[in-house]
């Protein structure tokens, strides 16, 4: 994606689903927080690492897109932190592609797995093109952890990120709470084979049922830019003018400006994601409400859990789920400090204030 307009301060502090259960996983609960240690302690029977440097290879979706920016944040925060904490050396190594493409996903897993890397951490762009990669990694003895969109039925050994189905269903019921459960909806999603995405897409078409004022225009997918989206939405409204309300799965269009000029009492949105380029049509009541992920944590936690059970030996759960955070213009001023604190340079001073009621 090309979002260097919009995560250009993240970037630089850089140098900032239906859940995919295995038979028998557990679940822990977790809403992002800030400022958190993640959890580490000492191996079984008090053991020590056993080496001094230890290098976490990680595959995210697309490094133009300023949620994994973010999410490499805080992987290396949680390197520096756990690596001090138990006298080791933890290297956050980025392989990720430039724009979303499963096939050199796969290709980056099974290289980092042939170089002997510790750990593998990744967002499936398409688990069906990313299972094979991954199980050949495990089998070499590499462990690989997915985080925001799951390969569930790989050797993963672990997951961190969202219900998607429950993420899907909280973003139409609370389009139909905004729009008084009468209008036209439309669904916007991206990349068609992720899976994160179908399971959120379902999600939000299975709570629509419940809602009968509610009449789903169309699922409408598109390329993962901002500009791109943004302009799938301006060709969909033109070709669909009935449209009074988007449920998006993703927020991608709202990292642009392009959408400003909707009116607010013609057209609501609620979508995923709240980062800084998006509180404006917070402000602007044209988003009422927004569902953020606490993308810092999407690496901030996923490592925490590796060096748990690759340098400290312990036991981890199998799927670890996180919680969106709902951001309105009551809680603007509070989330505004969140993604400061996260290490995002583009949070308008004006929204840093206490938020007015």
């Amino acid at each position: 994606m090309n979002f260097k307009r919009v995560f250009l301060g993240a970037a630089m502090v850089a140098a900032l689903g239906v859940w995919g259960c295995d038979s028998g996983s557990t679940t822990a609960s977790t809403t992002g927080t800030t400022g958190t240690t993640p959890t580490a302690g000492e191996t079984k029977g008090g053991a020590k690492p056993k080496k001094s440097e230890y290098k976490i290879v990680m595959i995210a979706k697309s490094s133009s897109n300023p949620v994994f920016a973010a999410a490499k944040t805080g992987a290396e925060a949680a390197a520096k932190e756990l690596g001090d904490k138990n006298g080791v050396k933890i290297t956050i190594d980025w392989q990720t592609p430039n724009t979303e493409d499963a096939q050199q996903q796969a290709q980056r897993i099974s290289q980092a797995a042939n170089e002997g890397a510790d750990a593998i951490l990744v967002s499936c762009s398409d688990a069906a093109k990313l299972t094979q990669a991954i199980n050949e990694a495990s089998d070499k003895g590499v462990p690989v952890m997915t985080f925001d969109s799951d390969a569930a039925d790989s050797k993963r050994f672990a997951f961190y990120g969202a219900d998607d189905a429950a993420a899907g269903t909280q973003v139409m019921s609370e389009l139909a709470k905004a729009l008084g459960d009468k209008g036209n909806v439309a669904i916007l999603s991206g990349n068609q084979n992720a899976p994160n995405l179908q399971k959120r897409v379902q999600g939000a078409q299975d709570e629509a049922k419940k809602h009968p004022g509610i009449k789903i225009v169309g699922v409408f997918n598109g390329v993962e830019t901002p500009e791109d989206m943004a302009s799938e939405v301006t060709k969909d409204m033109n070709a669909h003018p009935e449209i009074t309300g988007w449920a998006m799965i993703g927020g991608w269009p709202l990292f642009t400006k392009s959408l400003l000029t909707l009116d607010p009492n013609k057209v609501k949105i609620v979508a995923v994601d709240a980062l800084p380029a998006e509180l404006p049509y917070v402000e602007k009541g044209i988003a009422p409400l927004l569902l953020a992920q606490p993308v810092y944590d999407w690496g901030y936690k996923s490592v925490g859990i590796i060096v748990d059970k690759v340098i400290l030996g312990k036991d981890v759960a199998k799927i670890t789920k996180m919680d969106l955070v709902p951001v309105s213009k009551d809680s603007l001023g509070t989330w505004a400090g969140t993604l400061q604190k996260w290490g995002f340079k583009d949070v308008d001073p004006k929204y840093l204030a206490p938020a007015k009621k």
